[in-house]
């Protein structure tokens, strides 16, 4: 681990990290949520050279060619909602052929010559098919409201293939409740059956060390894994507030957490969020797996991993220590030479893969250097009867 020589400063500043700013009257010094998407709109914005050159890289396409194919996908995105008005009741649905660069629509039999011809004129490519989009939807209404046996991964209406598809797990077909799901599927209207290798999993991350969350527009930093959840600082929300992970997904709730006096919670974890034993390294060191939480002594160097300086190194001052806040005394913290700036609370001090505590509060910062104080890891295990998330 590499050492680093602080300078202190002339008047040290206590602060709670993830509480205030280093004037230390604002509240929430942990970083509000990002602005939402609808709020940086760019409808008529080029196209920018990171769009440019994922689509290269994934279709194939030269820095042209992309250009064109994001012009033809807004001239079809612009003429779809016209296109199934023109339709009326004989609409079965649109999509975008990359091949022709046109939208496709798609109608029945019962759409008249003047109804086709409007279609093309405005640049639609036409083509017949047996069933309207309103049947498809109602037929795919009826099935969402089956319950569904975990060998089937989706479904969904296929305009092009003009049918509901509903994707069943490889090797899951010939499961009873899989077959039975199926028939009942296709009694709601037409059908059609695939297989996908593997059953559908959500693709949020798992609770990592160091790693953003968020209560209110309020941002602090997960400490450890344990089984059930992970633990953080107490400051950073009470007891039934909600928890929201770096996407925004709902994780949990504080189910326990105590401030002053004490500085820590744990929040538990579910809605397809897992526990992970390990601290992110923020590509200064790799990732630290965390095997235990063996306290490590006075002197002793020590890591930080927090949403907002990242990672931080330093030595073990003191234990024991009793900090004194404007909200309060907090007793039994352990002080380090380590910085730490607004939203790192709750964050991840490790030494070595012994997991040591989570982040509290401190003076200073990481640009001219402080001092933190951690709240240590197995006394929050002790409080709430947790147990530690190990590799």
């Amino acid at each position: 681990m590499r050492r680093i020589r602080f300078t202190r400063a002339g008047v040290a500043a206590l602060l709670l990290i993830g509480s205030w700013t280093a004037a230390g009257t604002v509240p929430a010094s942990a970083q509000g949520a990002p602005d939402s998407p609808a709020a940086r709109s760019t409808d008529s914005a080029p196209a920018s050279t990171a769009l440019l050159d994922a689509m290269r890289r994934d279709f194939g396409l030269t820095r042209a060619e992309a250009e064109d194919r994001l012009a033809a996908e807004r001239r079809a995105t612009d003429l779809a909602p016209e296109a199934r008005r023109t339709a009326g009741p004989a609409y079965g649905g649109a999509w975008f052929d990359a091949g022709s660069e046109k939208l496709t629509v798609a109608v029945t039999r019962d759409a008249g010559a003047g109804t086709v011809e409007a279609l093309r004129s405005a640049g639609a490519t036409v083509r017949t098919v047996e069933h309207s989009a309103r049947r498809l939807d109602a037929a795919k209404a009826r099935i969402d409201r089956l319950d569904a046996p975990s060998g089937v991964s989706s479904w969904s209406v296929d305009p092009a293939g003009n049918t509901v598809v509903v994707n069943v797990v490889e090797g899951e077909r010939s499961d009873n409740d899989v077959r039975a799901f199926v028939d009942k599927a296709r009694e709601a209207g037409p059908v059609t059956v695939r297989t996908v290798p593997a059953p559908a999993v959500t693709f949020a991350a798992g609770t990592v060390g160091g790693d953003p969350y968020y209560t209110g527009n309020v941002r602090c930093s997960i400490g450890f894994s344990v089984h059930g959840g992970f633990v953080t600082a107490g400051h950073c929300g009470g007891v039934g507030q909600q928890v929201r992970g770096w996407d925004g997904s709902y994780i949990g709730n504080f189910q326990g957490s105590s401030f002053p006096g004490n500085d820590y919670a744990w929040v538990n974890v579910g809605s397809g969020w897992w526990t992970v034993p390990v601290v992110l390294g923020w590509g200064t060191v790799p990732d630290q797996l965390v095997r235990g939480s063996a306290e490590a002594p006075v002197g002793a160097s020590i890591c930080r991993s927090g949403s907002t300086t990242r990672w931080h190194c330093g030595r073990v001052l003191a234990k024991n220590e009793t900090v004194n806040y404007s909200q309060g005394a907090v007793h039994q913290m352990t002080k380090t030479s380590v910085c730490a700036q607004g939203g790192d609370s709750g964050g991840s001090f490790i030494s070595g893969d012994q997991a040591q505590g989570v982040t509290s509060g401190g003076w200073g910062n990481c640009s001219s250097g402080g001092e933190t104080w951690f709240q240590p890891v197995n006394e929050i295990l002790n409080r709430y009867g947790l147990t530690l998330h190990t590799a």
